[in-house]
């Protein structure tokens, strides 16, 4: 027993060197490196602290004041703040704070609203979608029958006509309005006026935009939405996990098919982070750190176009942009560019662009993103500068001189906005 109090009391360190170094060498990752991937963030060190305490040591199957477990006492008041703080923050009736992630949340929506076999009306994948909105080797597309909608060929924006045409159609149980990489805002009075018409519920997956949502940057589904679901990192800047928004009726059947129905016992180290994630994006100071967001996407967009890239559907209205390479470097594709910017601590990824003609593991464009270097206090100035960085690397030809040259320009960037990692 002494030998494992005694290891009750080690550090990290000293139990698991390994582990340490992997840890230290990815904060030294982080600060050094310009993280344009739109679905990253970097959270406070209070949201750290909350994630990494001693919360985790606990089971709560069940909900606040039902639980199965005794000694929930502490657990029930973190997850009650964390629930009124998310309906507060968006004028919610209901909120379930539980799913571990924003496929979870919607997986329980899924069984929600649907029966096996239904019908699901979805952003296609190859447009912008996302995987778990009805994918085939997705859950949600393997016991669920999917059809997408898409953007128009020469706006590369969502046609609502074409929803709407597609809805009478094909009758689905549940429409879908969200997405992993399309840069306008969405309608969803629009979307909520199809699915009254062919009798379809209505799910909105603000994962991508929830901070821009809570601060009024994009307007809210939820006023118009049967159910809302997001993660609570990218732009709300949270740890990363799950809610489900829904109105008051339907309170009891989200609850009922987080848990029991798709999950065990939550993870209340995490919920107790959303609490304080929830409580930060309440701050005034939130707000203008989502204005600067859309500000330093638009001017992202704006100085690649500049340079010759052009920006699908012609810019941003959001965090996030498409950038088609091939009118400035037709044979680059988004693989090889991902990886020369890599070398050069510029992380995005690749992504497909609507109507690509390359394969998805190839694709002839990158999504780029700007929440986790607005974090950091970055604004327009340097976004300018950022894309003349990009440009520089996807000019080189891939000669590592010119990416160790661009890596030190950089690091030197990097070095004036700190991130903060110790405790």
């Amino acid at each position: 027993m002494q030998t494992m109090s005694n290891l009750m009391q080690q550090s990290l360190a000293e139990i698991d060197p390994q582990v340490a170094a992997a840890i230290e060498a990815e904060e030294l990752r982080q600060q050094e490196t310009l993280e344009l991937i739109a679905s990253e963030n970097h959270v406070s060190r209070a949201v750290r602290q909350a994630a990494g305490s001693v919360f985790t040591n606990k089971y709560a199957e069940g909900y606040p004041g039902r639980r199965y477990y005794g000694g929930c006492v502490n657990m029930d008041t973190v997850e009650e703040l964390a629930r009124q703080r998310a309906c507060e923050l968006f004028s919610a009736e209901h909120a379930n704070v539980q799913p571990h992630s924003g496929a979870s949340a919607n997986i329980a929506v899924f069984l929600a609203a649907l029966q096996p076999g239904e019908t699901v009306l979805s952003l296609d994948l190859a447009h912008g979608g996302h995987l778990s909105h009805g994918l085939k080797v997705n859950i949600s597309g393997a016991i669920y029958n999917c059809v997408s909608y898409g953007v128009d060929a020469e706006t590369e924006r969502i046609d609502m006509d074409n929803v709407r045409a597609l809805a009478r159609q094909h009758k689905p149980r549940l429409l879908i309005a969200g997405f992993s990489a399309y840069p306008r805002q969405l309608d969803f009075e629009a979307f909520a006026d199809i699915a009254r018409e062919v009798g379809a519920r209505l799910l909105c997956d603000i994962a991508h935009i929830a901070g821009l949502v809570a601060a009024g940057e994009h307007p809210s589904p939820v006023p118009h939405a049967d159910f809302t679901t997001t993660t609570t990192h990218k732009t709300l800047r949270g740890p990363r996990g799950g809610l489900i928004l829904c109105k008051g009726d339907d309170a009891r059947l989200v609850d009922k098919w987080v848990f029991p129905g798709s999950q065990g016992g939550p993870l209340m180290h995490i919920i107790t982070a959303k609490a304080v994630a929830f409580g930060e994006a309440l701050r005034p100071d939130f707000k203008t750190y989502q204005k600067q967001i859309v500000s330093n996407a638009r001017a992202l967009s704006e100085a690649l176009a500049g340079h010759g890239y052009r920006l699908v559907s012609g810019g941003t209205d959001n965090h996030l942009m498409l950038v088609d390479l091939r009118a400035v470097h037709p044979d680059l594709t988004g693989k090889q560019a991902e990886a020369w910017l890599e070398t050069a601590n510029i992380i995005c990824n690749k992504n497909m662009i609507p109507f690509d003609e390359r394969k998805p593991t190839q694709t002839s464009g990158l999504r780029l993103g700007t929440p986790a270097l607005t974090t950091r206090g970055m604004g327009t100035a340097e976004m300018t500068a950022v894309a003349g960085l990009i440009h520089e690397v996807l000019s080189s030809d891939g000669s590592e001189a010119a990416l160790l040259g661009v890596r030190g320009k950089v690091r030197e960037m990097c070095s004036q906005f700190p991130l903060c990692h110790d405790e």
